[in-house]
């Protein structure tokens, strides 16, 4: 080996080596594999996180409300930043379905409650009231 030092995007190993038989010289870049995300859902089964279907979720929760798709791409960037930064490769899907509620609930509260229903499965109409309710009364109102 040559040379070995950060590529100029910081992003890899740039490693320059030396043939000893024919002295051709090459140029390697080594990057990191990156962590593969698991979801582990309410029946034990595991998938692999899927950004697309996170997306989809959040934009049923938002359709026909005045929420721009570059907010809706945002929230999916933030989790799942959020979840390779904990370095962890797994997560539960009652976490993933947390981290949306919380940034749904700060961008508009139509769309939180969309989300929530089908997320924490509301079966009548005194389960929605009563997320009304607490949510009229954290809110100050």
């Amino acid at each position: 080996m040559i040379d070995s030092r950060l590529s100029e995007g910081k992003d890899a190993i740039r490693r320059r080596r030396e043939c000893l038989s024919c002295e051709k010289r090459f140029t390697t870049y080594e990057r990191r594999e990156p962590l593969r995300l698991m979801v582990l859902k309410r029946d034990g089964s595991r998938e692999p996180f899927d950004r697309a279907k996170l997306h989809a979720g959040l934009s049923k929760a938002c359709a026909k409300r005045r929420v721009p798709e570059e907010e809706i791409e945002f929230i999916v960037d933030e989790i799942e930043a959020e979840l390779r930064d904990r370095r962890r490769h797994e997560v539960t899907s009652r976490r993933l379905g947390d981290m949306s509620l919380v940034r749904l609930r700060r961008l508009d509260m139509v769309s939180y409650l969309r989300f929530a229903s089908v997320y924490r499965q509301y079966t009548d109409v005194d389960q929605f009231r009563s997320e009304l309710v607490r949510l009229a009364g954290s809110s100050g109102r």
